[in-house]
């Protein structure tokens, strides 16, 4: 069944497309990666799906419902959670009262701060820990939590490893199974291309608003993934079979702290 359906899909910032023209699907259970460059779009479609950024042209359905020009606020209502680029907690709230705030237009579902705190198990412990005192893999995580608890249908997650440690990352991402299992659908923008395919359903390549490259991971070759991400001469199609592996995107690390299980 098709959870997400985007048609001919532009947004500008000013005077610039930053999303041009771009046609996806999404099947609910399915976790779809965005992966490119910076400057692809990636953070933009993103936030024309949940509302922050209004789209020049094209359709965003949700469920079958139209919900291209669906306030942000009543997106949450229908079924969109944003974990934004930059985490965005409230740094002067307690890991638990940030949490909480995921839950103010709460739809009925499966996730439950408990049910964070077993997704989490550290949280618990720190749950009246102050949010700045986190480090930045403890803060996604906290994220993550709060988005959940508004029980999404689809789970918007950008740039997940932005500035973590790749121990970090792979802790995160090994949770995300069970997000899927409790009912979510995710779609994750990423610039580490190895860890989006390897988690991935699918995957979509953005190169200036429009996709260039898409399909199963083990469709879709280290070479083809390449010339997408980095714009190099043109990749076979937007469908193209065949990927044995992925080339590292950019990424920055951190230290790693203990906490995040």
């Amino acid at each position: 069944m098709t959870l997400l359906s985007i048609r001919d899909l532009t947004v500008h910032h000013g005077q610039l497309r930053a999303v041009d023209g771009l046609s996806l699907d999404i099947e609910q259970g399915e976790v779809l990666a965005i992966i490119g460059a910076n400057g692809a779009g990636k953070s933009t479609l993103l936030r024309a799906l949940a509302g922050l950024n209004p789209p020049t042209s094209g359709s965003i359905h949700l469920g079958g419902r139209d919900i291209t020009r669906l306030p942000a606020h009543r997106r949450v209502s229908a079924g969109i959670a944003l974990v934004p680029e930059g985490r965005r907690l409230f740094r002067s709230l307690t890991v638990e009262e940030n949490l909480l705030t995921g839950a103010y237009r709460k739809r009925p579902g499966n996730w439950t701060l408990a049910g964070v705190y077993e997704l989490f198990p550290w949280m618990a412990d720190r749950r009246g820990q102050n949010a700045a005192q986190l480090s930045g893999g403890e803060q996604q995580a906290v994220a993550i939590g709060r988005a959940l608890l508004s029980n999404p249908d689809l789970l918007l997650i950008d740039e997940l490893s932005l500035g973590l440690a790749p121990v970090i990352v792979r802790r995160i991402y090994e949770v995300l199974p069970g997000i899927v299992a409790a009912g979510a659908t995710a779609l994750i923008v990423e610039q580490d291309v190895s860890q989006a395919m390897r988690i991935a359903d699918r995957v979509h390549c953005l190169l200036e608003g429009r996709s260039v490259l898409a399909g199963r991971p083990g469709t879709l070759t280290a070479e083809q993934v390449e010339h997408a991400y980095f714009g190099i001469g043109a990749p076979e199609g937007p469908e193209a079979p065949g990927v044995t592996g992925a080339t590292e995107g950019p990424g920055v690390a951190d230290e790693p702290r203990e906490g995040l299980n």
